[in-house]
């Protein structure tokens, strides 16, 4: 469990009870003394719950700075968790990486976050986070705020060209004829930018696999890896894997 789902949980928890000691933080979250010291001290400095004798209490939620929406009750939170690290770890001090919207890309940031990554990014969300969190190499890729997806969005072609070493990206369903979105006007921005680089690596949990959804986005052999849960269902996978694809289980 990542430290943003950790806080989420344990504001909502205190919200809920009012008090907590450092052992009951401990079990609820089922993480060492020491995570626990450090997520209440982290909270207590800003200013997000009260810090007392072996506790906390909970503050007022009119001075309590909402948990992001996006990553509150997460479908498939662990699995994405894991293939979220799984794909931290192919990015290396000094590259450039351009990430998507949705939760995965969300935890993929924090995962990167003050690392020595240039990050790139259409999703306010994680761009905020990153700023927030004083991440120095954040490059917010401009256009249309549309508010439904939280992302800005650009309709012209001429638009300003970003490469990077890594394209991360997700969808809603991925057979052996491609990677499908659902959301038409987002997958044609993220067409464009796919044009421009060569490595795309698509992050989707075992539950979109075998799922047809929506519009075809990119055909198997554009995509370099593909990193899902251990969860997958090995007839998919082997089916995949023998049109090609390289597939990484977290």
């Amino acid at each position: 469990m990542n430290e943003t789902i950790r806080h989420e949980k344990l504001l909502a928890r205190l919200a809920e009870v009012q008090r907590l000691s450092i052992p009951e933080i401990i079990d609820f979250l089922e993480i060492s003394p020491a995570t626990a010291r450090r997520d209440v001290n982290k909270l207590h400095q800003q200013g997000k719950l009260i810090k007392i004798r072996n506790g906390v209490e909970f503050k007022a939620q009119s001075d309590v700075v909402k948990p992001t929406p996006l990553l509150i009750n997460t479908n498939h939170s662990d699995e994405k968790q894991r293939i979220a690290k799984a794909a931290a770890k192919l990015c290396h001090n000094k590259d450039s990486v351009i990430l998507t919207c949705g939760s995965t890309m969300l935890m993929l940031g924090e995962a990167l976050c003050q690392k020595d990554v240039q990050i790139i990014t259409n999703y306010l969300p994680l761009a905020n986070y990153l700023i927030e969190h004083s991440h120095e190499q954040v490059v917010i890729m401009g256009g249309q705020y549309n508010k439904s997806q939280a992302i800005t969005l650009s309709l012209n072609a001429n638009a300003e060209t970003f490469v990077a070493d890594i394209v991360f990206t997700s969808g809603k369903g991925l057979t052996e004829q491609g990677l499908y979105k659902t959301d038409m006007l987002i997958a044609n921005s993220e067409q464009r930018i796919l044009a421009n680089n060569q490595k795309l690596v698509v992050l989707l949990d075992s539950s979109k696999l075998g799922k047809a959804v929506g519009m075809l986005f990119t055909t198997l052999d554009q995509i370099h890896l593909l990193i899902t849960g251990k969860e997958a269902d090995p007839a998919i996978i082997n089916a995949l894997q023998a049109k090609g694809l390289d597939i990484l289980l977290a």
